[in-house]
């Protein structure tokens, strides 16, 4: 059996303006840490933080659920502002925009990046989300087949009261839309599932700022942080940062 190092969450300390960084379900801070690494050599200074439960097995994952990982992303805002930053913007990925979009309504925010942010999940599709997740996870954990069946079997048992919630969640923050007047950026990618356009227009026709831009990036699946088109999505969110009124 291979142990798996889970991941941690980063810091890295830039200018005094900050950005927090929040990853996607099922996923980690990995995801965040070419475009932290390229905000931080740009000035500012990057946290993201780590959802309970993401980075360890699907097992732990479940048990775990979105009212946790949001108080992790509260936790996140909150270390950015004992460590005397009054300057925040928030960039999401997938789960991770729509929990910026989240803290937009909710916090005080100076400008809110969302990518392949879905308006709606159903909890079965998450669901099948954390079954490819766990497979995944256990062949990197060295099982054979048989055993991983054995467990997948065991898996689909759990309870997904928290995927449950997690729809609602999706829900009830794309609802409250008109709530959010802070400047905004809304990326998809064009090689995505087309809801991650439709999504992107949704949003983009429903927020009430009139600081708002969205755009669709020709060579980009989901996670757009690690795509081909790289180079341009951090360059966009780099010219973003520094456009907005700090």
């Amino acid at each position: 059996m291979i142990k798996i190092l889970p991941p941690k969450p980063f810091f890295y300390k830039g200018g005094e303006k900050a950005v927090l960084l929040l990853h996607s379900f099922t996923s980690n801070t990995n995801d965040m840490k070419k475009l932290g690494k390229y905000l931080q050599k740009n000035n500012y200074s990057c946290y993201a933080p780590l959802y309970s439960g993401h980075g360890l097995t699907a097992e732990k994952l479940l048990t775990y659920s979105p009212s946790d990982w949001w108080q992790d992303v509260i936790n996140g805002y909150q270390l950015l502002k004992d460590e005397g930053f009054q300057k925040i913007a928030v960039i999401g990925l997938s789960l991770g925009g729509v929990f910026a979009l989240k803290v937009s309504q909710e916090l005080e925010i100076n400008g809110v990046v969302t990518m392949s942010v879905p308006i709606h999940r159903e909890a079965t599709f998450l669901q099948k989300r954390v079954f490819h997740y766990a497979k995944g996870y256990k062949r990197l954990e060295g099982k054979n087949e048989e055993q991983i069946n054995l467990e997948m079997e065991h898996l689909q048992t759990m309870s997904i009261d928290s995927l449950v919630e997690f729809q609602q969640l999706i829900d009830i923050t794309m609802d409250k839309l008109a709530l959010l007047t802070s400047p905004i950026r809304i990326l998809y990618g064009e090689l995505d599932e087309p809801l991650y356009k439709e999504s992107a227009e949704v949003i983009f026709q429903s927020v009430t700022t009139n600081q708002k831009t969205m755009k669709g990036y020709p060579n980009s699946k989901h996670l757009m942080t690690l795509g081909t088109d790289i180079n341009d999505v951090n360059q966009d969110i780099l010219t973003f940062l520094n456009d907005l009124t700090w």
